[in-house]
């Protein structure tokens, strides 16, 4: 990963600029041209280091969530993350050391959009997906700074 790149993904996880042209003027507070930052962008997603650039909102203002997992065997891991990681209304899904061993986030604008993604996911997958509802809401900062040697 390059010097730009690594500027993007620390810079630029908070206080993203919310103008017409984003992408030019976070290119120009790096000191290069809106291509270039594009072009950067596409490289990090191109090698894994980025899924997504977006907005996070609080959870049941804009549309419906869910946590959920999957008890999925050891040797399906990868192609179920995969799987479920394909489908855009799914934010993220990381591995945990459980039973429930992948966990995502859904969102879909409303309940029966997001129950028909869960729903393809259990048809996809050919596993029961465990939705768990928000009962208490925690504000986590999902910024982190990254250490690079």
């Amino acid at each position: 990963m390059d010097d730009l790149g690594r500027r993007l993904l620390d810079e630029f996880q908070r206080g993203f600029p919310l103008t017409l042209r984003p992408y030019a003027d976070v290119a120009a507070r790096l000191g290069v041209d809106e291509d270039t930052v594009l072009d950067a962008l596409r490289a990090l997603k191109d090698m894994g280091a980025l899924t997504r650039v977006g907005a996070v909102f609080r959870p049941g203002s804009v549309g419906v969530s869910t946590l959920a997992a999957l008890a999925v065997p050891e040797e399906h891991l990868e192609q179920v993350a995969a799987l479920v990681s394909a489908h855009p209304e799914v934010n993220h899904n990381y591995q945990r050391d459980h039973r429930f061993n992948v966990w995502f986030v859904a969102t879909a604008t409303d309940r029966e959009s997001l129950k028909a993604v869960i729903e393809d996911i259990e048809a996809e997958t050919g596993l029961d997906v465990l939705c768990l509802p928000m009962l208490e809401s925690f504000c986590l900062d999902l910024g982190f700074g990254l250490q690079w040697s």
